[in-house]
């Protein structure tokens, strides 16, 4: 009796260790596929490294400028009667004017993650989301999804999603609305409105330049502009000098 007893004890342990190596098989197969299929790799995504050369392009702060300046005329000009935005948003003039202090001008390297965006601007995931595909949609942007390998212990080939790389553009039709500030004649335009809003844009932006930032806003890169870049710096700091003198003149007379 009490053999019997040892037997049917033993057999049990048996089947119990039986039972949990298989349990441990299962998990290890589900476990093995959630993590390849956790991640899944967006369509048309491309190998991050292997695709860039062709895409981005170097640039200019100029260039760079004057796309920022033709998206906001853009929104400005297209926006609707009774519309409280234009086509492309408050949100996505941030996000341009974020890419246009991020790109590299030699290389035109352009890829911030959607994590990056969102903390810089205080915008939700949803909205900077949106205002993406808003600029890419009318023109000022476009870009490549990537992905790179993720080595892991699972089986099968594993890679993991990484961030967009970005190029910005200018439409014509946006470029356009700038008239010589594009670079090349102003298209024919009766619209005197149109004409008012354009001399107010650029007035306002040449308002914010001193006398070196113009230089180099105008003239680029080349040894005049660079020269002349030094002469108005040089100017505005005698000017600040003059003003500061005079206020201190201005102050010892009234004190005596």
């Amino acid at each position: 009796m009490i053999e019997e007893q040892q037997m049917n004890t033993g057999e049990a342990a048996e089947r119990g260790n039986f039972f949990k190596r298989i349990d441990g098989v299962i998990n290890g197969a589900r476990s093995d596929s959630s993590e390849i299929d956790c991640k899944p790799v967006r369509r048309n995504s491309l190998r991050a490294g292997s695709c860039e050369g062709s895409f981005w392009r170097g640039t200019s702060r100029q260039d760079v400028q004057k796309t920022l300046m033709a998206a906001r005329q853009y929104d400005r000009a297209r926006k609707e009667p009774g519309k409280r935005n234009g086509p492309l948003g408050g949100i996505a003039l941030e996000v341009l004017a974020l890419f246009a202090n991020l790109v590299n001008f030699k290389s035109g390297r352009l890829d911030p993650s959607l994590d990056y965006i969102t903390d810089k601007l205080c915008r939700s995931r949803d909205a900077v989301v949106r205002a993406l595909k808003a600029l890419r949609d009318h023109g000022f942007l476009d870009w490549l999804r990537r992905f790179e390998p993720a080595p892991n212990e699972g089986r099968g080939p594993q890679v993991r999603q990484v961030s967009n790389a970005y190029r910005l553009s200018a439409p014509k039709r946006a470029l356009a609305l700038l008239g010589r500030w594009a670079g090349k004649p102003a298209a024919p335009d009766d619209d005197q409105a149109a004409r008012a809003d354009r001399a107010a844009i650029e007035a306002a932006h040449i308002a914010t330049l001193d006398l070196g930032s113009f230089a180099e806003f105008v003239i680029e890169d080349s040894t005049l502009g660079k020269e002349l870049a030094r002469l108005g710096k040089a100017i505005g700091l005698r000017e600040s000098a003059k003003r500061t003198e005079y206020q201190s003149t201005s102050y010892s007379y009234s004190g005596s």
